[in-house]
């Protein structure tokens, strides 16, 4: 069958609800979700679906005049009850012959669900997602459990629930009371539903604490840093060399306004990188006597626990060290676990490996050590 035979499929996302209970002093269907508007995420979907040709927005009256920036869409006003909401949205369309009905509370639809029931619609005159009932039921009195109620054949509903146009249209204008939602007008009407696959991806947003499950679930509330750190210290006397926490015996030490812990320095610096907070010498300044000769694991856990204290996980560390001696390789193994213990992650997030810079530059004549180094950090 070609393009130009295929029937045409608007979509009616309903975001007139006033949503307190997820709190936020606003309707949550305009509150923020991982950076633009919860109904923003369902509507860029459907406006995106090759088998979407129309989106309609449903909004409540009150909100018309002072909406945020959304897809783009006609907008309707809604009535006084999610049914008369509907079928504002559904009087609303324009030469199409099947329609999906959505919720705006769920951001996490797929193309792959939309897929699913227009596939359906094809076969019968109604489809909507569902997720199976896996928990045990009870029924309750009082605060206690009253009895335990079978869960076979029980379903989680979800939408968008998809129907041919004029069958929904006379069921929603027939339709006497509230129903739960347009699957119960559809079967009132006498239409056969089709259950199709939906997802946990595709929850429902109610409660304040929906938010954060649902930008997991997306994965749109993740925040990922990456800081790059550099130092370089010139030889000077001494008889050991200390590289990223470990002493390293040589002829020759670091001459530093700390230990002069190269390594340590660039990797500080990469967390202090990523958190767009400065360097070492902005918090802890060469010119103030109480650091000299501090232990630079001073300065990392500083920089650990700002991380922390802004929310982020430090999930890599990686240190390059650029010298010709002394031989990093056998204690590479000693300063990631070194790394690894003072930052407060586990030994396998953190990399230390060296190499040599031929020969050329001050490091290839064996004037001091460079160290280069990257940190990423995850939120969310």
């Amino acid at each position: 069958m070609s393009d130009a035979h295929l029937p045409r499929t608007g979509a009616v996302i309903v975001a007139a609800g006033r949503g307190l209970r997820a709190g936020g002093g606003i309707p949550k269907q305009w509150r923020d979700l991982a950076g633009r508007p919860l109904a923003a995420h369902a509507m860029a979907v459907f406006a995106a679906h090759p088998g979407v040709s129309e989106v309609v927005l449903v909004v409540h009256p009150d909100d018309q005049g002072a909406l945020p920036a959304l897809p783009a869409a006609r907008i309707v006003a809604g009535g006084e009850t999610r049914g008369a909401s509907v079928l504002a949205g559904l009087e609303a369309l324009d030469e199409v012959e099947r329609v999906l009905i959505h919720d705006a509370a769920r951001p996490g639809v797929t193309a792959e669900i939309i897929d699913a029931v227009l596939e359906a619609l094809d076969h019968a005159p109604a489809a909507a997602p569902a997720l199976p009932v896996t928990d045990a039921l009870w029924r309750g009195a009082e605060g206690a459990v009253a009895e335990t109620v079978s869960r076979d054949g029980l379903w989680r509903a979800q939408t968008p629930q998809g129907f041919h146009l004029g069958a929904i249209l006379a069921a929603h204008r027939a339709y006497p009371g509230m129903a739960a939602d347009d699957v119960e007008v559809a079967r009132a009407a006498g239409m056969e539903v089709r259950i199709v696959p939906g997802s946990e991806r595709n929850m429902k947003i109610t409660e304040a604490a929906d938010f954060d499950r649902a930008a997991r679930l997306m994965g749109g509330a993740m925040d990922i840093r990456l800081g790059n750190g550099f130092d370089v210290h010139r030889f000077g006397d001494g008889d050991h060399v200390m590289l990223c926490g470990v002493a390293v015996p040589h002829e020759r030490g670091l001459a530093g306004h700390s230990d002069a812990d190269v390594g340590m320095h660039a990797v500080t610096d990469a967390i202090y990188g990523a958190l767009g907070d400065g360097d070492i010498g902005r918090h802890f300044p060469p010119s103030d006597p109480q650091w000299k000769g501090a232990e630079s694991r001073i300065f990392l856990v500083h920089a650990a626990e700002r991380a922390r204290a802004a929310g982020y996980a430090i999930s890599h560390l990686d240190c390059t060290l650029i010298c010709e001696r002394p031989k990093i390789g056998p204690h590479a193994q000693a300063m990631a676990a070194a790394l690894a213990g003072i930052a407060g992650v586990e030994p396998g997030r953190v990399s230390v490996k060296a190499t040599t810079s031929e020969r050329l530059g001050f490091t290839g004549r064996e004037e001091g050590i460079a160290a280069l180094a990257t940190a990423t950090l995850v939120k969310g």
